[in-house]
């Protein structure tokens, strides 16, 4: 079966937000292969919109336009990079709706492969990958200069836990912050201590953008690096 090209907007706002100060795009999971296009409810969606109510709370007042991507198909597929191809259209996408904001990216599992790989993008400040696909081969110089935390609890099946400290290792060695916490008790899916996943990503992605203090668990493995600077709450640019 050929691939097919769904032209698509690749950026799926969720709610508006007049004149956005910085933005948040979600990236969820897929498959290592597949071509076929993901349903609008799909479970790999589903589990990622859970995390979406803290996003909000953390970054209330911030005027952050919170957005998803929608993938043109369900897998990774190769050389392809689809879900990285498509982070980075919903990115252009987000800087023609919203100019040049700052921009936190959460990605689970292959969204998060597709986060790391696509951080690189001017408009991105940090990425935060829950439970991430990071094989060894996957480049981190983009990563230079960036913020970067994943989460990974150390029951997970399907991704490998080391590996995110591993690249979270790689990534520092390549100008990164980057931090890599374990969840203990839980696994792939997110939902054993399904409200600590959700407090620390919320209150990690309102930090990445300024909104907020960094967790400790986050900040204490970012000792040594200057503090960027942090948003005014509530202006307009």
């Amino acid at each position: 079966m050929p691939f097919r090209e769904d032209h698509r907007p690749a950026l799926v706002p969720r709610g508006p937000v007049d004149k956005p100060l910085a933005a948040v795009l979600m990236l969820h999971g897929g498959r290592e292969h597949g071509i076929d296009t993901p349903p609008p409810w799909n479970l790999p969606g589903a589990r990622l919109r859970l995390f979406e109510g803290a996003i909000r709370r953390s970054t209330a007042g911030g005027g952050v336009l919170i957005g998803r991507v929608r993938y043109r198909h369900r897998g990774w597929n190769g050389e392809r990079e689809d879900a990285a191809r498509d982070a980075h259209r919903a990115l252009r996408e987000l800087e023609e709706l919203a100019g040049d904001v700052p921009t936190v990216l959460v990605g689970h599992s292959m969204g998060a492969r597709a986060a790391l790989r696509a951080a690189g993008d001017p408009l991105v400040r940090g990425v935060v990958g829950l439970a991430p696909w990071c094989p060894a081969e996957d480049p981190v110089e983009q990563l230079r200069g960036r913020r970067v935390a994943l989460l990974h609890g150390d029951r997970d099946r399907t991704t490998d836990p080391r590996s995110s400290l591993d690249f979270a290792a790689r990534a520092r060695a390549a100008g990164a912050e980057a931090a890599g916490v374990p969840m203990v008790g839980s696994d792939h899916a997110m939902l054993r201590r399904a409200a600590a996943w959700h407090e620390l990503t919320g209150r990690t992605v309102a930090g990445f953008l300024g909104l907020a203090e960094l967790p400790p668990v986050i900040s204490d493995q970012f000792a040594g690096f200057p503090e960027p600077p942090t948003q005014p709450r509530g202006t307009e640019r």
